[in-house]
């Protein structure tokens, strides 16, 4: 069982300290800033890193986590960033000009490869027995214009709650609204695994999965802006071919034990239970990691379909060849 502080030293940990160095290869590899948020999603990153297969493929990629989703899409932007592991519903959020960041154009951000459906459950404090009995309490989310945020207004319509039913806090990203949850400072938030994770284990109850409740989703891809994608097609291209290669070996149940002592390396205060408990939420053959890391099209069409309802100013939104350009992951998966 984690203590508070064990929960508090995984969060700590995923905010800003998980970036690692370059590689041994005397800077002959190519190098790519990546940024993502806190969590064992990052997991193919670290098994990447750990097993060598970015460097195989000649890749020498950083992590850096970030606090919010605003925070990354003005770094990415601004060129900080080469890479972002974040939801789809960034790229068409800003693509749109419906985000919060600010950002003083219509970004050309694009997705070019899938990672997960987001992995979400709507996580609730002890006492809370149901979706509607979180009326007149309140709910934190990342950002208000996020498609999180549309995710969880949406699961609760569904149980017959209506805006102004619940309150809105805004509180940044996952480890963030877990941090606030444990707190007691809101009722409920949308986590995706293995945070849910966390919060099952200090008696927090699931509500909801994201996925029974509003069907397929597409959750993290990999982001770019188009300049930026164009400009380091080889690097990028590596990288997807090392994070195909550390899911593959990830999806070998040979394999649990070892990804598990590597999320206990990387996610201080997580035990022998609770990442092995991760690893199988993570490599479910139908709800975990893409083995093939393409995008899912019915997933975005719900991505989009929430943003026509929720987003801002208002768009009618349908086409996911929009937003995504799969020529990147077709390259690198080629060879």
């Amino acid at each position: 069982m984690l203590t508070r502080r064990d929960v508090l030293i995984v969060l700590g940990g995923g905010i800003g300290a998980l970036t690692f160095g370059p590689g041994a290869s005397g800077g002959t590899l190519e190098p790519l800033r990546v940024v993502g948020f806190a969590g064992a999603s990052n997991l193919p990153f670290w098994i990447g890193q750990d097993k060598g297969f970015f460097k195989q493929e000649d890749a020498e990629p950083t992590l850096e986590i970030t606090p919010n989703s605003v925070e990354m899409a003005e770094s990415l932007y601004n060129g900080r960033f080469d890479l972002a592991l974040t939801a789809i519903d960034n790229v068409i959020a800003y693509d749109e000009a419906q985000g919060e960041a600010s950002v003083p154009a219509i970004a050309d951000f694009v997705a070019l490869f899938g990672v997960d459906d987001g992995m979400l459950s709507v996580m609730a404090a002890p006492g809370i027995g149901s979706l509607a009995d979180l009326k007149g309490k309140a709910v934190s989310v990342d950002a208000m214009t996020t498609g999180f945020a549309f995710v969880f207004r949406d699961v609760l319509s569904k149980a017959g709650l209506v805006d102004g039913d619940v309150s809105f806090v805004k509180a940044g990203g996952g480890a963030q609204r877990l941090e606030r949850l444990l707190k007691g400072e809101q009722a409920a938030t949308l986590l995706n695994a293995p945070l849910d994770l966390v919060a099952e284990a200090k008696g927090y109850v699931r509500l909801a999965t994201v996925r029974d409740a509003v069907g397929p989703y597409q959750g993290i891809v990999g982001m770019a802006r188009r300049g930026t994608a164009e400009k380091m097609r080889t690097p990028i291209e590596a990288f997807i071919r090392g994070f195909h290669a550390a899911v593959l070996w990830l999806a070998e149940s040979r394999n649990r034990e070892e990804a598990a002592s590597s999320l206990m390396r990387h996610m201080p205060g997580f035990d022998a239970a609770l990442a092995g408990t991760a690893y199988d939420r993570l490599l479910d053959k139908r709800t975990g990691l893409f083995r093939d890391l393409r995008i899912n099209r019915e997933g975005v069409e719900t991505v989009l379909r929430l943003r026509s309802e929720y987003g801002l100013p208002r768009k009618s939104l349908s086409d996911p060849r929009r937003y995504i350009d799969d020529t990147y992951l077709a390259g690198a998966l080629k060879k």
